[in-house]
C-alpha cells in the first residue's frame, strides 16, 4: 500500500472502475492523483460483465486497450421473448464479455503505470473544504472525486443527494462453466424479470437475473426460461450467487464546490442498458478535462449530455419490462423487420442520430399496428 500524502491535486474516493478511470484520466492531464478505498483488489461487483463497442472505445481513450483474449467477444444483441426472438450485430466492432475482477486488475495496473498513488485498505470518514479525512488525518486536496458507488457517502457529505427521479431493481449474478452457445449477448424477457447471458470465456458464461422483486433468485426464475435452464443444467454454477441493486437515478447536480461525483455515485441508468462501464469511462474523461480547466460546471454539462441517450434507452426498455403485451408485440414486430432492431442497437451504441432513431421508432410503431 502506498502511504497517504499530505497534499494532492485530486483525491479520488473509491477504487472500483469509476475511481480508477477518473484517476487515470486525471493523471493523463498532469494532475497529482491519490486514490483510496477501504477494500483491497481485486474488487468485484454483481454485474452483467459485458462492455459494448462504445464502452471499448471510451476505454481506449484512457489508454485501456482491452484485448479480446482477456475475455470473450460478442458480435451483437439478441432479444428472446417466449416464441419470438430478434438479433442484430453491432454496426461497428464487437462487444467484450470480461469478468469484473479481470477488468479491475487491468485498470489497477494501468493506474500504477500512469503514476496514480493507490492507497488500499484506507478508511475515509469525511470531507472538508480543505481535503479528505482518511485514516483519522487530513489529506489536503484541491479537488475531490466521489466514485464510491450507488450508496455514496461522498454524495451525502457534499449535499448532492437531491434527484429528479429514482427507481430500483435487484440483480443476482452467477457464472456457469459452459461454452457460449451464441455469438450474441442474450436478453431473455420473462414476467417481471430478465435474464442477461454474456459469454465471458470460451468455456464460461455470466448469467444475471434482474427484477423488481428483491426475493427472487436465479434458481427460482430459471424454470420460467426452460431453454436456458436446459443449457445451464449440463454444467451447473461455477461460483456462488452474488447480488446487488441496479438503480435509475438522475441527480439535480453532480458537483458542489471542489467535489464532483462520477460513476454510480453521480446517478445511474438501469443495468438493462448494459451502459454502466461506457458511462463511467466517458464521465471520467469529461471530469479530467473540467479539472484541468478549473471549472466543474463544464463537467456538469458534459455529464448530462453523456447520460441522455442511455436514459432514453433505459426508459424504453423498462416500459417493455412493465408491459408484457406491448413487449410481445414489439419483439414480434422487430423479428419481422430485423433492420429496425439493428437501428435501435446502432442508436444504443452511439452510431445512429436521434433524428434517425425517431424515424426508426415510427416505423416500428406502424409495424406493430399492422401485425
Amino acid at each position: 500500500m502506498t502511504p497517504l500524502p499530505n497534499t494532492t491535486d485530486l483525491f479520488v474516493i473509491g477504487g472500483g472502475p469509476a475511481g480508477l478511470a477518473t484517476a487515470i484520466a486525471a493523471r493523463r492531464r498532469g494532475l497529482d492523483v491519490t486514490l483510496a478505498d477501504c477494500s483491497v483488489p481485486p474488487i468485484d461487483k454483481a454485474c452483467g460483465e459485458g462492455i459494448m463497442p462504445d464502452g471499448l472505445a471510451a476505454a481506449r481513450s484512457l489508454g485501456l486497450d482491452l484485448d479480446p483474449s482477456q475475455g470473450h467477444p460478442f458480435r451483437g444483441i439478441r432479444f428472446c421473448d417466449r416464441e419470438s426472438a430478434v438479433e442484430a450485430a453491432f454496426p461497428n466492432g464487437h462487444g467484450l464479455g470480461m469478468r469484473r475482477t479481470a477488468l479491475h486488475r487491468i485498470m489497477v495496473n494501468r493506474a500504477i503505470d500512469a503514476g496514480v498513488r493507490l492507497a488500499w485498505g484506507v478508511r475515509v470518514t469525511g470531507i472538508t473544504p480543505e481535503g479528505v479525512m482518511a485514516d483519522d488525518r487530513l489529506v489536503r486536496a484541491r479537488w475531490i472525486a466521489g466514485a464510491d458507488g450507488g450508496h455514496s457517502p461522498v454524495r451525502r457529505w457534499a449535499g448532492l443527494d437531491a434527484c429528479h427521479h429514482e427507481s430500483r431493481r435487484f440483480g443476482f449474478r452467477r457464472h456457469y462453466a459452459v461454452a457460449p452457445w451464441s455469438q450474441y449477448m442474450e436478453i431473455h424477457w420473462g414476467d417481471g424479470c430478465q435474464l442477461y447471458i454474456t459469454p465471458i470465456a470460451s468455456t464460461e458464461v455470466c448469467v444475471v437475473l434482474i427484477s423488481r422483486d428483491h426475493r427472487l433468485r436465479l434458481e427460482d426464475a430459471l424454470p420460467g426460461f426452460p431453454e436456458v435452464e436446459r443449457r445451464l443444467s449440463a454444467a451447473g454454477p461455477s461460483n456462488l450467487q452474488r447480488g446487488g441493486v441496479t438503480a435509475s437515478r438522475r441527480l439535480k447536480a453532480v458537483y458542489r464546490g471542489n467535489v464532483a461525483l462520477v460513476g454510480d455515485a453521480s446517478g445511474s441508468v438501469d443495468a438493462i442498458t448494459g451502459a454502466g462501464l461506457c458511462l463511467l469511462f466517458q464521465q471520467s474523461v469529461a471530469l479530467a478535462a473540467a479539472l484541468e480547466a478549473g471549472d466543474l460546471s463544464l463537467y456538469q454539462a458534459a455529464h448530462r449530455r453523456i447520460g441522455r441517450r442511455p436514459e432514453w434507452m433505459a426508459s424504453l426498455m423498462l416500459l417493455l419490462d412493465q408491459r408484457r403485451g406491448l413487449r410481445s408485440r414489439a419483439i414480434r414486430a422487430l423479428a419481422g423487420r430485423p433492420n429496425l432492431f439493428a437501428g435501435m442497437l446502432a442508436m444504443h451504441v452511439g452510431e445512429l442520430s436521434t433524428t434517425n432513431f425517431l424515424g426508426n421508432g415510427l416505423a416500428l410503431g406502424w409495424r406493430m399496428l399492422t401485425l
